[in-house]
C-alpha cells in the first residue's frame, strides 16, 4: 500500500508540472495570441504529453522488462489520445453546453474564465484517467 501511495504522489507530482505546463501554454495560445481555445488546447497538451511520458516513465511507473520504448511511446500516446479526446469534451460542454447557455453565467464570469475552468475540471478527469490506464497497460505487474 506504501508504495501505491509513493506513486500516487510521484503522479501527482509530475501530472502537477505537466499541468501548468498545459495550462501555461493553453494560457499563452488562447489569451495572448487568441488561437480557440480548443486548438490551443491541443497543442498545450501535446507538448505536456512530451513531458508527461519522459518523467512518468523514469520516476513514477516501473517499466516492463525488456520493454520495446517505440511500442512503450506509442501505447503511452495512445492512452494521452483518448484522454485529449476526453479533455476536450470536458470543456467543450462546460463552454458550448453549460456557459453559452447560461445568461446569468456569462453576466458574472468572463469567457476566458470560463475557458480556464473548464480546462481546470477536465484536467483532473484526465488525471484520474491516466493514472488507471498506464497503470493497467505500462506498469510492470
Amino acid at each position: 500500500m506504501k508504495k501505491l501511495i509513493d506513486q500516487i504522489l510521484k503522479f501527482g507530482v509530475v501530472g502537477l508540472i505537466a499541468f501548468f505546463i498545459d495550462f501555461g501554454v493553453f494560457k499563452l495560445l488562447s489569451s495572448v495570441f487568441g488561437v480557440h481555445y480548443l486548438a490551443a488546447n491541443f497543442f498545450s497538451f501535446t507538448v505536456s504529453l512530451i513531458f508527461n511520458y519522459t518523467a512518468s516513465m523514469t520516476f513514477v511507473f516501473e517499466r516492463k522488462d525488456h520493454a520495446d520504448k517505440r511500442k512503450e511511446f506509442l501505447i503511452f500516446t495512445a492512452l494521452s489520445v483518448v484522454g485529449l479526446l476526453l479533455n476536450e469534451l470536458v470543456i467543450y460542454l462546460c463552454i458550448e453546453g453549460i456557459y453559452l447557455h447560461l445568461p446569468a453565467l456569462m453576466q458574472y464570469m468572463s469567457r476566458q474564465w470560463a475557458e480556464t475552468f473548464g480546462k481546470v475540471i477536465a484536467t483532473g478527469i484526465v488525471m484520474v484517467y491516466n493514472f488507471i490506464t498506464r497503470k493497467i497497460f505500462l506498469e510492470k505487474k
